[in-house]
């Protein structure tokens, strides 16, 4: 018997994972071979480091994790199906995680987490602060030769 059922192959889909492995180094093989990847941004806000993870379908008290471990920072956790019916399936579904290497250690007293409207916000509070430029005192030989003199 011949299988006359077609897979239909979405180039646009094809092109999103291409992208995502190129600027995404953190997330495994098996997660970019078809599993849920939430889209991230992360980006400087004064001192702070905020990141965004689009986490739509997803409980966040139930299915996700906030991690932090010395300047790693792991967001983590599941999309679940809540149907196992055949037929036409877009929507990704599984296990996903995650990690962001932070510029410096913070307490975990630094870090909150947000999720409105299917959006996970985690903002790393003072994480830049130490990047800040500090004035170096120059001291001047010179200086001291013509006050002893």
């Amino acid at each position: 018997m011949i299988n006359n059922s077609l897979t239909r192959l979405d180039p646009f889909a094809l092109i999103d994972d291409v992208f995502r492995s190129v600027r995404a180094p953190s997330m495994d093989a098996a997660q970019r071979q078809g599993g849920f990847v939430p889209a991230v941004d992360a980006h400087r806000d004064g001192e702070d480091l905020v990141l965004r993870a689009d986490l739509p379908g997803v409980d966040p008290e139930k299915d996700v994790a906030v991690e932090l471990t010395g300047r790693t920072l792991t967001v983590s956790g599941e999309r679940r199906s809540e149907t196992e019916a055949e037929g036409l399936r877009e929507v990704r579904y599984g296990s996903f995680s995650r990690t962001v290497t932070l510029p410096g250690e913070v307490s975990s007293d630094a870090i909150s987490a947000s999720y409105e409207s299917g959006v996970l916000t985690v903002r790393v509070t003072g994480v830049y602060a130490t990047e800040q430029p500090r004035k170096i005192t120059i001291s001047s030989t010179e200086r001291e030769k013509k006050i002893e003199s």
